[in-house]
């Protein structure tokens, strides 16, 4: 997905969190920020970092989830409700 949207908006420059590419799953074009799904940042954690389900949301959580890097910010997509 995030090829893809780098693909179609060359000229845009995109702010990326690293290690979640696979988390991404779309873009905001009002505002150019890229969307993640919440729960695929916690697998990511998980299989990358080998971390535990718990861990990675504490990381994700503290560092991740609640940063404000400026404008370009990513919109953190809250899907982990069953």
């Amino acid at each position: 997905m995030l090829d893809s949207i780098v693909e179609n908006f060359p000229e845009e420059d995109i702010l990326k969190a690293d290690g979640l590419d696979e988390a991404v799953i779309g873009i905001d074009t009002a505002t150019m920020r890229l969307i993640y799904s919440k729960s695929k940042c916690i697998e990511a954690m998980m299989a990358n970092d080998d971390m535990t389900h718990e861990d990675a949301i504490e990381f994700l959580e503290y560092n991740t989830f609640n940063a404000y890097v400026g404008e370009q910010t990513p919109i953190w997509c809250d899907d982990t409700y069953e």
